[in-house]
């Protein structure tokens, strides 16, 4: 990763006295097939294929099936390349910032915007893990707090509509980093009742979550 300055990425210099805990991106493989959907893509389009040859062999022989499946394919191809290249441009773009006070998210591919998010305004945090390690790690804000979740997406959980949570998408080590950030929470609201996280069912099996679930404010997504 190259060095970056986070004093111009953020919004205003680190007040002094804030540290920075850690800053990273999207792993932008996990990205494109969990944020943009690649790997339902790639099934929609390996369904298809069959569908045709199955059709094609029917109609006209096995020699027909396999041109019109070949043709499927290709076209799945181009569409998985350009979610992976959604994919890449949407990683290469974001910047995630966790400091000892807030949270920070530089998102936008044409666009650049950044949220900044105090931890007093972060009621709660949440982890989801994939099979690969990567992570999202969310954040359910305050009352009267909100951010359009068209603004945030893809950084945000899925499908929370009425009540939009920033998050941290893919994140590469999710279980190390959603450690950070509740520690971070924790840290910077004395008090606060917290209780382990545990990960998404079927990513790690339970007693490995008991043994690396992060403490803190995180719940299990």
């Amino acid at each position: 990763m190259k060095i970056v300055n986070l004093e111009l990425l953020l919004p205003e210099d680190i007040p002094e006295g804030e540290r920075v805990l850690w800053y990273g991106r999207p792993d932008f493989i996990s990205l494109a097939r969990h944020a943009f959907r690649g790997d339902l893509v790639a099934l929609y389009f390996g369904v298809m294929a069959c569908w045709y040859f199955a059709s094609g062999t029917y109609d006209a022989g096995l020699a027909a099936g396999a041109v019109d499946a070949a043709r499927t394919l290709a076209v799945g191809m181009i569409a998985i390349s350009l979610v992976a290249f959604l994919g890449w441009l949407s990683a290469r773009t974001t910047l995630y910032v966790v400091t000892s006070k807030r949270l920070v998210l530089k998102v936008g591919i044409a666009l650049p915007v950044f949220f900044n998010i105090p931890f007093t305004q972060i009621a709660n945090a949440s982890l989801r893990t994939y099979r690969d390690d990567s992570g999202d790690i969310t954040f359910a804000l305050t009352a009267g707090q909100r951010i359009a979740y068209l603004h945030l997406w893809p950084h945000a959980r899925p499908f929370r509509f009425a009540k939009p949570e920033p998050a941290m998408r893919c994140v590469a080590d999710g279980v190390r980093i959603a450690r950070i950030v509740a520690d971070a929470l924790a840290d910077a609201v004395p008090g606060e009742k917290t209780a382990p996280a545990s990960t998404h069912a079927g990513s790690i099996t339970p007693a490995a979550a008991d043994a690396r679930a992060p403490s803190g404010v995180l719940t299990a997504a």
